[in-house]
Order: structure tokens, then C-alpha cells, then sequence
């Protein structure tokens, strides 16, 4: 089975400062991974080089088709609608109902046909408990229903990846472990590899994944 990412020998770099160097990789379709480390581990870093916000310039990278090393800059959008993307600060427009965020992201990428986009997004929101919860603004939400609402939002091109930077950061540890829940059963039932960064090790024992740890600037299995 082919590798959705695959890294040989990379050098990740944070504010001209190697974060991680001699990375090397591989994450296949539908494997659920956590990268272990703790903050300034280089987590993040590497989360940005797969989807091409920090670039490669060392070592060979690949994800899906893409050579990270030699990727042009209007390839990156192409590359991201293959990825979803959930932070720890939820990033939703605060001026739009959950349904507008949803929506906005599917009108930004190419989804002409308005009763195609909300079928999409009642598909998504009922995948993540939220269905009822359409209409309401961000600040009405709670922090894992805004959680909820990003997963959602990740899920809308049916990604074959899902990045996760602490994704549970900003939650108490029942909510935490919900939104874990989720998204351990997204990558059981769709398919879809999930990388998942945290330096919650609670998280491995309830939710079994493979484990790979940043520490000392090398990614370690």
C-alpha cells in the first residue's frame, strides 16, 4: 500500500532554527499516529511542512503526489483540499453561524451547486453530533462543540488526511477525550489517517494509535 506522506532524510525548520532534522517517515492510508513531544518539540513545525506552509528544503518529501521539495505555489491550494486541518484555537469566523463556516470553505473551494453544499455540510455536522447545532454562532457554541464544528469542517472535501495540532489543548479532559473519540472514529470508519499532535500520553492508552516522538530535534518510532 502505497504511503500518504512519505519523509527521507528531511530537515524541519523553525524561524531559520532546525526544529527536526533526519526525519523520516511514512504514514499509510487510514494508520491513526500521534506525534509525541512536548511544546517547541517540533510538532507543529512538521505539521506545517506536510501541508506546505513551512517548505522543505532539505531531504526528499512527498505527500500524495506531491514533491514537498519542489512544489509551486499554486499547487498548495490543490494539495490542501487533500487535508484536514483541525487547531487547537478552532480558527471558525466569528461573525458566521457554524452552517456559514462550513459553507464558506466549500464555496472557497470549487463547490458551485448550493444544494450539493448543504447536503455536504448536514452529512458532515451529522458525523460529528452537531446536526442541531447548524445556526448557532461560534460564541454560542461551547469548546467542543466548536471542536466539533472544525472537525466538521475538515471532514467537508473527504480528506485522505487529517492533521491535528492539540486539538485538545483548549479543553477539559471529558471534552478532550470526546473530540479524541471522534476523531479515532473517523479514521476507523472513513478511512482517512489522522496525525494527531499531543503530549497528552492518556490519549495512547484510550485511543491506540501508532506513537512517534519528537524529542532532542529527531522524530523517533
Amino acid at each position: 500500500m502505497e504511503s500518504l506522506i512519505e519523509y527521507s532524510k528531511v530537515e524541519v525548520m523553525r524561524n531559520e532554527h532546525v526544529a527536526l532534522r533526519d526525519v523520516d517517515f511514512a504514514v499509510a492510508p487510514g494508520e491513526f499516529v500521534y506525534l509525541l513531544g512536548r511544546v517547541g518539540s517540533g510538532k507543529t513545525s512538521l505539521m506545517k511542512t506536510i501541508y506546505a506552509e513551512v517548505p522543505v528544503r532539505q531531504g526528499a518529501a512527498r505527500v500524495f503526489d506531491y514533491d514537498l521539495t519542489r512544489i509551486r505555489p499554486h499547487d498548495i491550494p490543490f494539495l490542501r483540499r487533500k487535508i484536514g486541518i483541525v487547531f487547537q484555537d478552532f480558527q471558525l469566523l466569528p461573525d458566521r453561524t457554524a452552517f456559514s463556516n462550513l459553507d464558506f470553505v466549500l464555496q472557497a473551494t470549487g463547490w458551485r451547486d448550493k444544494t450539493e453544499r448543504e447536503a455536504r455540510i448536514d452529512t458532515v455536522l451529522r458525523q460529528v453530533g452537531m446536526a442541531t447545532k447548524a445556526f448557532k454562532m461560534p460564541h454560542q457554541l461551547s469548546g467542543g462543540e466548536q471542536q466539533r464544528i472544525v472537525i466538521a469542517r475538515a471532514l467537508l472535501n473527504k480528506p485522505g488526511l487529517i492533521l491535528a495540532d492539540e486539538p485538545t489543548g483548549n479543553l477539559d479532559p471529558e471534552t478532550g477525550d470526546q473530540i479524541m473519540a471522534h476523531l479515532h472514529e473517523v479514521s476507523r470508519s472513513e478511512g482517512v489517517a489522522v496525525v494527531v499532535a499531543t503530549h497528552n500520553l492518556g490519549f495512547v492508552r484510550r485511543f491506540p494509535g501508532r506513537v512517534l516522538r519528537c524529542e532532542r530535534k529527531m522524530l523517533m518510532e
